[in-house]
């Protein structure tokens, strides 16, 4: 009943994403010098808060063109 064969399990680690949403979290955070609760809800919405730093610039580059 005992198998000689042994199977392999191969674990993959793809934490760079993570690091990478996190780095970018917290790079919006001190950028945008948000208070301590909108940190907390940039957690989910941090594309938001740069898009809303960014659209004064959006609109002066579209007066351009």
């Amino acid at each position: 009943m005992s198998s000689d064969k042994t199977s392999k399990i191969k674990i993959e680690n793809h934490s760079i994403a993570g690091t990478l949403w996190f780095m970018g979290w917290l790079f919006t955070i001190g950028f945008l010098k948000l208070t301590f609760w909108k940190g907390v809800l940039a957690l989910l919405l941090w594309p938001y808060y740069l898009g809303e730093f960014f659209r004064p610039i959006e609109k002066l580059v579209s007066q351009l063109y």
